[in-house]
């Protein structure tokens, strides 16, 4: 509210403000508020000198925020890339891993097994595993009619 005032109360608030560390949640709260009304104080064009340099005495820690907005929004796509991809390189080893056992198996793939390990590729890690336990005893057709549809 003190940031809202006048003269000696409004610095006294700014300088409280600037002297409390980046984790502190007073200051995070505290930049919300201020954030609305520096988005408004900056919109109107009729404003006051004091409203001015309260917009200038704030704009470095605006732009701080909006900085640390955009390095954990990075970070945050980094970590959701990597996950994704270590999802698809997962999910092709398995493929990889299911061709490999069928051509032993069945000495070659054809377009029905392949829409086989397609299906295979896709079920839980524990289905997955007590079905390749059981590759090796299931016929062709077992297999087919298991996951050929």
């Amino acid at each position: 509210m003190r940031l809202l005032g006048r003269g000696k109360v409004q610095e006294q608030a700014i300088e409280e403000l600037l002297g409390l560390s980046r984790n502190n949640p007073f200051r995070d709260g505290t930049l919300k508020v201020f954030y609305s009304l520096f988005k408004d104080l900056d919109a109107n064009q009729t404003k006051n000198e004091e409203d001015q340099e309260l917009v200038m005495r704030l704009s470095p820690l605006y732009l701080e925020d909006r900085e640390k907005a955009v390095q954990e929004g990075i970070q945050q796509g980094i970590q959701q890339g990597m996950q994704q991809g270590m999802q698809q390189g997962m999910q092709q080893g398995v493929q990889a891993l299911l061709e490999t056992v069928l051509k032993n198996s069945f000495g070659s793939l054809d377009s029905e097994l392949e829409r086989a390990i397609a299906l295979m590729s896709q079920l839980p890690r524990e289905e997955l595993a007590s079905l390749l336990l059981q590759l090796s005893s299931l016929s062709r057709q077992e297999l087919l009619e298991r996951f050929g549809k």
